[in-house]
């Protein structure tokens, strides 16, 4: 039987020490090896060519070359997977590594085995993305346009309908994509669970709100819901809707996988808002969202996904779809424009 080729990694951080704990965390496992480490960006930069590593963990604070730079050159250069491993405190330049073309964004790990076990399997998603043909390439296909649904009765509530979002690994950058096309005078809020790590939100909904026309923030429990509005989900609690339109907090167990949950959020919208509700599924690892979205349409709501050609990580939607809970498929180009007639009521 023929082993596995080992997943090699360089990384690139200006702390001795950091680099240190990486390199242990990641070499403890059987299939990844670190081949490199690099102390700048300009290094970096230089490594990535002569080594060809699969990932790359990069740090954005360093000398001579920062981060944001250092990967706008890979990626200009020969394309290869970066995990940008950043301080809370960096979480909103993080974010705009997004846009030069890094994957995702993990906190830095410390010495509780949680952390670490989540570097190790970002770093293995990451290593299986082909970062050209996934974030670079387009479809032409057209879908015929979604009607919009009817509602029986009027909702007590300052909109009709609800959007409901959820995401993981190349959700931030769908999210960059998707809430700048939609049109200035959206009617309905738009509600979002990212998964992402601690502390990490606030620099993300800082960066969104520099791309979209509608306000962006974190949600807040107790907070009313208003038509063109952008709530996102902290990773320290789970987002809900009460009858009532507002938000709902929930505690974040230990031995909760996802943080925030989609489903949590999900099953709340269909529980109090039924067929007024549209749910979109995105890019994203593992399982979340898919019985959410189910319970979505069963409600009478109308249910989105991401296809698989748009998506970095062909893994929730595609959860999602083959659950039979998704009614229509659509490439994230179409998808602005989809939720624009929808809450249009353009048939």
């Amino acid at each position: 039987m023929t082993a596995q080729p080992l997943i090699r990694v360089l990384l690139v951080d200006d702390s001795s020490m950091a680099r240190c704990l990486l390199r242990e965390i990641l070499n403890e496992q059987d299939d990844i090896l670190v081949v490199g480490e690099a102390a700048n960006g300009q290094q970096a930069v230089e490594l990535a060519q002569q080594l060809k590593p699969d990932v790359i963990c990069m740090d954005l604070d360093m000398p001579v070359m920062d981060g944001t730079q250092a990967i706008d050159a890979i990626m200009h250069q020969k394309a290869i997977p970066i995990l940008v491993v950043s301080a809370q405190a960096d979480a909103q330049k993080a974010y705009h590594t997004l846009e030069a073309g890094a994957l995702d964004i993990i906190a830095k790990p410390g010495m509780e085995a949680a952390e670490a076990d989540r570097l190790v399997r970002k770093v293995r998603l990451l290593a299986g993305v082909s970062v050209i043909t996934r974030l670079r390439s387009s479809r032409t296909s057209t879908s015929p346009l979604l009607p919009a649904r009817s509602t029986t009765g009027q909702p007590v509530r300052s909109y009709r309908q609800l959007v409901a979002i959820a995401c993981s690994t190349g959700g931030p950058q769908a999210l960059a994509w998707l809430l700048p096309r939609l049109r200035a005078d959206f009617p309905a809020p738009v509600l979002i669970s990212q998964h992402i790590s601690d502390g990490f939100v606030e620099g993300l909904v800082s960066w969104l709100n520099t791309l979209s026309s509608l306000p962006v923030c974190v949600a807040k429990d107790g907070l009313l819901l208003h038509g063109g509005h952008v709530y996102i989900s902290p990773s320290e609690q789970h987002m809900t809707i009460d009858g009532n339109g507002r938000i709902r907090l929930l505690p974040r167990q230990e031995d909760d996988i996802y943080r925030p949950s989609c489903n949590l959020l999900l099953e709340s919208v269909a529980a109090t808002h039924g067929a007024d509700s549209i749910a979109l599924i995105m890019t994203g690892m593992g399982r979340d969202g898919a019985s959410g979205m189910q319970a979505v349409r069963n409600s009478g709501g109308l249910t989105l996904a991401q296809d698989e050609a748009s998506s970095v990580i062909f893994g929730m939607n595609q959860e999602a779809i083959s659950l039979g809970a998704i009614e229509h498929v659509l490439p994230l180009e179409q998808i602005p424009e989809q939720l624009n007639r929808l809450v249009a009521g353009v048939p």
